[in-house]
């Protein structure tokens, strides 16, 4: 069972599944409360299911390269990391997402992606800070954040508004070696509205004037992006399932996303750094 529900609905339809012995898929935010995570994890444990969570951005082309950065030591020790969702949409619609309701707003829309990339990148943070805000005129929900992931040796910047017409930096990411800098969103949610299907690997390949540039010493360079395949989460859903592989995204650490968006607008509210102790 897949919930695409609104997001103030996912709990009691993901509980609804589950109750009748269903493996069930939840589009991120996989809740809008803590305790209604914890309650969905306790089900599927007792009822012996799947419960995963659709986090797509862990598919994502630019991510992926990323996180092959990191890994292959490129950029050195890293020190800042800048994530980006930066749109413009000056006018309020009417739409859900932008209503005054459980889950509505950009916090519960965007953060999830956010934070959900820096925590497989990073783990938890010791402490966070995050100013949340009502921007545009009419607006009657939150449509900007700015979130300080604090950890012990660099700090982590997540940040959407809806004032942004310019080409937007998705990733700036600092290390002691260089500099990684990239432009635009992965390609595939574009193309899959467009009518495209994942059908061969270079589905999602980006042309050479989308790369991001790695900047260092000795100068700077095009990074290929790596392919992303937001189909690849499915085939491991699949093989969870059948063959007891391990669930590509655990309610588990989808929770943790939650936990933080809640510490962020407490934090928000208070105008206080929190420690993180989840």
């Amino acid at each position: 069972m897949i919930i695409t529900a609104p997001n103030n609905v996912h709990f009691p339809l993901a509980k609804l599944a589950l109750e009748h012995g269903k493996h069930v898929i939840v589009e991120k935010p996989f809740v809008t409360q803590i305790e209604q995570g914890r309650t969905l994890i306790e089900l599927a444990r007792q009822q012996g299911l799947l419960l995963s969570v659709f986090h797509n951005r862990r598919w994502d082309g630019d991510f992926l390269t990323v996180k092959k950065l990191i890994e292959q030591g490129q950029l050195g020790d890293v020190k800042v990391f800048e994530s980006h969702f930066d749109r413009y949409r000056p006018v309020v619609r009417q739409r859900w997402r932008e209503q005054a309701q459980e889950g509505g707003g950009i916090l519960f829309d965007l953060a999830p992606h956010l934070l959900d990339q820096a925590l497989v990148l990073f783990g938890l943070p010791q402490s966070l800070s995050a100013d949340c805000r009502m921007m545009r005129p009419d607006a009657t929900t939150l449509d900007y954040f700015d979130l300080q992931l604090y950890y012990p040796q660099h700090v982590v910047r997540l940040h959407a508004n809806l004032y942004s017409p310019e080409p937007n930096v998705r990733y700036q990411v600092l290390g002691s070696l260089g500099k990684y800098v990239k432009y635009g969103l992965d390609p595939q949610e574009d193309r899959l509205k467009a009518g495209e299907r994942p059908t061969h690997p270079q589905w999602s390949q980006e042309m050479p004037e989308q790369y991001g540039i790695l900047y260092h010493a000795e100068g700077n360079e095009n990074v290929i992006t790596e392919l992303g395949g937001y189909q690849h989460y499915f085939t491991q859903v699949v093989e969870a399932i059948r063959n007891g592989a391990s669930n590509p995204v655990s309610a588990e650490s989808a929770l943790q996303s939650i936990q933080l968006i809640e510490l962020a607008l407490e934090s928000s509210a208070k105008g206080q750094r929190l420690a993180v102790t989840l």
